[in-house]
C-alpha cells in the first residue's frame, strides 16, 4: 500500500483525542495497511492513526523479532494494569532525534475491535504491553515524553529543537 508522513511535534492533531471508529470496512483496512507499512518503514514497533494525521482510534503493533505477529486494532482501551512496573526506552517518529527511559505497567488486558469487526479481549505483557500503551496514549492526544517529570520532558523537548534545528 503506503508509506505515509507522520506529523511533526507541535501538530495539533498529535494532541487532541481520536474519534472512535463506528465500523470495520474497506477505509478502514486500507488505513490499517498504510500504518503497517509505514511502521514497517521506521524503526518503531507501534503506529497510532494520529500519528500520520488520521484523528481516528486506530493502532497497530507487532513486537515480534520475525514482525509477523501484526495486531490491528480499533478502540483499544485498558481493562486491567499490572502492578509490576517495567522501564522501555520510547520514541516517536512525530519528534524525532530524542529518546526517554518510560516507565509503564508490564503487563495490561486490553479491549479492542479487530480487523474482522469483532470484539476481542487480549493480555499483552513486555514489549508489546509498552507498545500498546504507548499507541494508547497517541490515541488520548498525549505523547510518551508526557509521562516524564517536567524537568526531563523540558530537556528532552529542548533537546529535540535543537535536533531539528
Amino acid at each position: 500500500m503506503t508509506v505515509r508522513p507522520c506529523l511533526r511535534w507541535p501538530d495539533l492533531c498529535l494532541r487532541k483525542p481520536a474519534l472512535a471508529v463506528e465500523e470495520i470496512s474497506e477505509e478502514i483496512r486500507t488505513i490499517w495497511q498504510d500504518m503497517v507499512d509505514t511502521m514497517d518503514a521506521m524503526p518503531g514497533v507501534g503506529l497510532a492513526a494520529p500519528q500520520i494525521g488520521i484523528s481516528l482510534q486506530l493502532a497497530v503493533v507487532d513486537a515480534s523479532d520475525a514482525r509477523n505477529r501484526r495486531i490491528l486494532m480499533a478502540n483499544p482501551s485498558i481493562l486491567e494494569a499490572s502492578a509490576i512496573m517495567n522501564h522501555h526506552e520510547e520514541a516517536s517518529p512525530n519528534l524525532p532525534g530524542v529518546s526517554a527511559q518510560v516507565t509503564r505497567p508490564r503487563g495490561v488486558t486490553v479491549r479492542f475491535i479487530d480487523e474482522t469487526g469483532a470484539y476481542v479481549l487480549r493480555d499483552f505483557v513486555g514489549l508489546e504491553a509498552t507498545s500498546v500503551q504507548h499507541q494508547i496514549d497517541h490515541l488520548q492526544g498525549k505523547m510518551y515524553f508526557d509521562r516524564l517529570s517536567r524537568m526531563k520532558r523540558d530537556m528532552l523537548l529542548r533537546k529535540a529543537r535543537k535536533a531539528r534545528a
